[in-house]
């Protein structure tokens, strides 16, 4: 994965864009909307990470947006014409974008764009974005309009309006609520877009509660070796750990928790790719005790209208695609990324992205993760994050992980499918 962002990542990808991308790519190719005919496919355009640490996730949401464009074919598309989905795979690099989403707006003249999959990914498409006055239906992004302001940005993510806090909100309420009262927190973060937004508001979380941090730090992306963090952070003897990771060092953590024997009152809220069937088969019982959030989980109380039968229609495909067995974490939130840019387009009659951009804000929005309404920022109206533990996960069977007793969700409340196991020695 390439090297994380600073903090200053918009004004710099601004600067970058101007005097690079767009100088190149506007010199030879005339920018503007392709030229509707009749009978032509409607053309969505995005970026989508393949390949690198971000492709498990990826690929599950693909195989979701595929059977959202079969399914909207067959039934005789949208607006009389045919869909088409045209993609890049960005590699999970978030300088590959920028070129991308220029080459799809002034090469293949698509009529529409979403967002690629994940924060590092969604922010340096921005520029363009704002720059062509774009509708921008993103996935996944953790607080990307939080510097940016774009009134035409919508997050197709369940963290809500103070969307940083969110994300680790339920961590913290489900620490707070136990006896005796945690009363310090170490938090560690990669250094990368998503993980310092989420680090943020761990801060928040951790300062509402009245928790003293004892360590707060972040690590390099291309970190090989956690057991000296996890060492550090013991040393500090927290109650609380919060990790905020991608993919492969979600897993770095977690092995050199359980190898070092490192056993705080509570460990996890952040940590991306836990989600991934594969990661989860690797880890088997290390991740008992483990709390982290997650967005969907096939439990009674989110059986939404249509989500199993997309669930089962993507795992019958799973294997012969390549992708994640399961689904539960991308399927559902890559099929109801373009169920929301139906809608509008089907409502407005229109293309028009100004139009568009006006319906979604003023509207809900039915889909297979539920009622959808956009809000500040272009987040969530509502707060839907939830945390889970991993509890009595035995070998690495695949199977155990349909059997959602084992990943049970204990935070918010009006969600909850079980009690939380308080301290996390007694889940090991």
């Amino acid at each position: 994965m390439s090297k994380a962002m600073n903090k200053h990542l918009p004004a710099a990808l601004f600067t970058a864009i101007s005097g690079l991308v767009l100088a190149g790519w506007a010199a030879v190719f005339a920018a503007g909307p392709a030229i509707a005919q009749s009978g032509e496919p409607i053309k969505i355009g995005f970026s989508m990470a393949l390949t690198g640490g971000l492709a498990p996730n990826g690929k599950s949401a693909l195989l979701a947006q595929k059977i959202w464009e079969e399914d909207v074919n067959g039934k005789g598309g949208l607006l009389g014409r045919p869909v088409k989905l045209v993609y890049y795979d960005d590699k999970s690099a978030p300088a590959e974008v920028p070129a991308i989403y220029t080459k799809l707006l002034d090469i293949d003249k698509v009529d529409l764009i979403i967002g690629p999959y994940a924060t590092a990914m969604i922010a340096p498409a921005m520029p363009i974005v704002i720059q062509r006055k774009k509708t921008f239906v993103a996935l996944l992004g953790l607080a990307v309009n939080s510097e940016f302001d774009y009134p035409n940005y919508f997050a197709m993510i369940p963290s809500g309006p103070d969307a940083k806090p969110a994300f680790t909100k339920g961590f913290y309420d489900i620490a707070m609520a136990q006896e005796p009262k945690p009363q310090t927190v170490a938090i560690v973060s990669a250094d990368q877009e998503f993980s310092r937004n989420a680090a943020d508001g761990s801060r928040e979380n951790a300062k509402k509660a009245g928790l003293k941090i004892v360590y707060d730090r972040n690590y390099p992306p291309a970190t090989t070796d956690y057991a000296p963090i996890v060492r550090a952070i013991a040393a500090a003897n927290p109650d609380l750990v919060n990790i905020n990771s991608y993919p492969p060092d979600s897993v770095g953590m977690i092995r050199a928790v359980n190898e070092i024997g490192f056993k705080p009152k509570m460990i996890g809220g952040g940590m991306v790719g836990l989600q991934a069937t594969a990661i989860k088969t690797q880890l088997g019982p290390l991740l008992n005790g483990f709390i982290n959030y997650d967005f969907w989980l096939p439990v009674p109380k989110m059986n939404f209208p249509g989500v199993m039968n997309l669930i089962e229609r993507y795992q019958a495909r799973a294997a012969a695609e390549g992708v994640d067995a399961l689904g539960y974490y991308m399927a559902p939130f890559g099929y109801a990324q373009l169920q929301v840019l139906q809608q509008a387009v089907a409502a407005t009659n229109s293309l028009d992205d100004a139009k568009l951009s006006d319906y979604i804000r003023a509207n809900s929005f039915s889909t297979v993760v539920g009622d959808v309404k956009f809000g500040a920022k272009g987040e969530w109206a509502q707060s839907r994050v939830l945390q889970i533990q991993f509890q009595n996960v035995k070998g690495n069977d695949v199977g155990q992980f349909k059997n959602v007793s084992t990943q049970v969700v204990v935070s918010p409340a009006e969600y909850e499918s079980g009690k939380v196991i308080y301290p996390y020695e007694k889940a090991k």
